[in-house]
């Protein structure tokens, strides 16, 4: 731990890592790139990210959310959201002639190739995620017919597969790896010959976030995680805090949000956020808790992170012209673009 002001009674322990991921910013400034290179309106089909602050700053500046891609005008820009989408819906999108960008993590779009892969050798692939969830409906999508869900370990008796020796099991990124590992095992003690995939698919954030938590929730009473409550990262962090011996741990999304009884009989509180959360959030929460007496800021760090990645290549295309083609094609010629 690395203190950042003098010791004190009350203290801070902050995780690092802690806040965006490399997904999350690259969907985000993708959203941000589009607007300031093709104008308003974007069109972004479901939360580009699950954080409250995140979509109400990205609409002031133009950008709409949608839950459905029939919702978006013919002709217009739409942008598929960091957790992923099914086959179903870029077809949609093709026949609603609309001009596409594509901004999901690509460690999601790894998942998506390994169900495709796996589903192509005829594996029965049980898919461990949160029913519901974006992520998982996309990932579901590229093979409906070969996934199961399986949601936690109270799952796993209701699980049949066609042939045992031929199972794979693949997961949502953003859980809990604890939580996986625990229906991984409980999977495997039903199939002994359930397969890994290739590379663990908890993403390296998620995993790093929890780390840090585990780390903290040694000392502390009082953990706040900042985070929407869609966030499933982000509940997950609250869950691990309580686990890893914190005597409380709440979810908020902003500052102003954090009950002052939660202090009573506290003299260390963690702070850490989720993969989806600008440090703007949690610099408002240090404000609150230093107003408040807890002055004293240790770093907890569990880990570096240093990746990046690209911006989707749709950016680098004129999609307003792309989307006009499209329409002109229907309306010029009568033809179809489909």
């Amino acid at each position: 731990m690395v203190s950042m002001t003098a010791s004190s009674g009350r203290r801070v322990l902050l995780a690092a890592p802690r806040g965006y991921c490399a997904g999350v910013d690259r969907a985000v400034i993708a959203v941000e790139k589009a607007l300031e290179q093709y104008g308003a309106p974007i069109y972004v089909r479901h939360e580009i990210v699950h954080n409250k602050y995140v979509v109400q700053t990205l609409e002031r500046k133009g950008a709409i959310f949608v839950e459905r891609t029939a919702e978006v005008p013919e002709g217009a820009i739409v942008m598929f959201s960091a957790h992923g989408v099914a086959p179903v819906v870029h077809e949609e999108a093709a026949r609603g002639k609309l001009a596409t960008i594509d901004a999901t993590c690509p460690l999601v779009t790894k998942v998506h190739k390994e169900a495709v892969r796996f589903a192509g050798e005829d594996f029965d692939i049980l898919l461990i995620g949160h029913e519901g969830h974006e992520e998982v409906i996309g990932t579901s999508g590229e093979a409906p017919e070969h996934i199961t869900l399986v949601d936690g370990p109270g799952d796993v008796a209701k699980v049949e597969v066609r042939d045992p020796s031929k199972v794979v099991w693949l997961s949502q990124t953003t859980l809990s790896v604890d939580e996986t590992m625990e229906t991984v095992d409980a999977l495997k003690e039903k199939f002994p010959q359930l397969i890994s995939p290739p590379s663990d698919d908890i993403c390296y954030a998620t995993q790093n976030r929890q780390l840090a938590v585990k780390q903290m929730g040694e000392e502390a009473d009082l953990v706040i995680v900042v985070g929407s409550r869609n966030s499933s990262n982000s509940v997950r962090l609250v869950e691990v805090a309580k686990l890893a011996g914190a005597r409380d741990a709440y979810l908020v999304d902003f500052a102003d949000e954090i009950d002052e009884a939660w202090l009573e009989g506290v003299s260390t509180v963690g702070v850490t956020s989720g993969a989806s959360v600008p440090e703007i959030l949690v610099e408002q929460v240090l404000e609150w808790l230093s107003q408040r007496g807890f002055e004293d800021v240790e770093i907890v760090k569990a880990a570096e992170e240093s990746i990046t990645f690209s911006l989707p290549k749709e950016l680098r295309r004129d999609l307003r012209a792309e989307a006009a083609a499209l329409v002109e094609q229907r309306t010029g010629n009568g033809t179809s673009a489909e």
